[in-house]
């Protein structure tokens, strides 16, 4: 999903997906279903990588993955992001307005995708995609179902939220409240497309972050 990002970043920005367990080349591994325990697990392998300035990108449940990584990063360093940009997801405060699915085994699974989720009608009639994405996808809706939100502080430093504008996953309301989460500059944008924007709108997506992070360049608050 991200290995193209690169070619639509400013010089001096390395693109740096995270590829946790159960997810493509990772797919045999046991996925993690608790967000509590997998950003305690990025903390310790990114830490020792996190002496050059850098930001977040999380899209869908990786916003929350993003989000409490860089509150705690905050907390027990080495230092914060300089930005955070989550998409394709609530703001972590609000209340889950979709049916818990986690708990379903695979035909009532699937059929509450196709009923109450935004699910890509080429999964929901391939068999072997389906059996293939169950365990993944199970772990993802429970990584969602089980966070429990804390409050804290919010952040001082900027926070982007992008959504699509048929995404049934979130509304553009849901969008906006992510801007209590910041003190520093908050900006949002809806663009074309569904929950899968961020493939749908890819150029305007990379286009947007990168005019963001264009100006942290040139004062040197990101450094090549």
């Amino acid at each position: 999903m991200f290995s193209s990002w690169y070619q639509g970043m400013p010089a001096g920005v390395e693109v740096c997906p995270i590829q946790p367990p159960g997810r493509e080349n990772r797919l045999g591994e046991p996925p993690i279903t608790r967000i509590s325990r997998l950003v305690p697990l990025l903390h310790e392998a990114l830490s020792p990588l996190l002496d050059l300035p850098f930001a977040f990108f999380g899209y869908s449940v990786g916003s929350l993955t993003a989000f409490e990584l860089a509150r705690r990063l905050r907390q027990q360093g080495p230092q914060p992001p300089e930005w955070l940009f989550v998409s394709g997801h609530p703001s972590p405060d609000l209340p889950q307005r979709r049916p818990p699915v986690s708990h379903l085994p695979p035909p009532e699974f699937w059929q509450a995708m196709r009923d109450h989720f935004d699910m890509d009608r080429v999964v929901l009639e391939n068999e072997d995609l389906k059996e293939l994405l169950y365990s993944p996808l199970r772990a993802d809706y429970e990584l969602v179902e089980t966070y429990v939100y804390q409050e804290e502080p919010p952040f001082d430093f900027p926070l982007s939220v992008f959504g699509g504008a048929k995404d049934l996953e979130t509304t553009e309301a849901e969008l906006l409240a992510w801007g209590k989460h910041t003190t520093g500059r908050f900006r949002s944008r809806i663009l074309e497309g569904n929950h899968l924007f961020i493939k749908t709108a890819r150029e305007a997506l990379v286009r947007d972050i990168s005019q963001d992070l264009t100006p942290l360049l040139a004062t040197g608050a990101m450094k090549p």
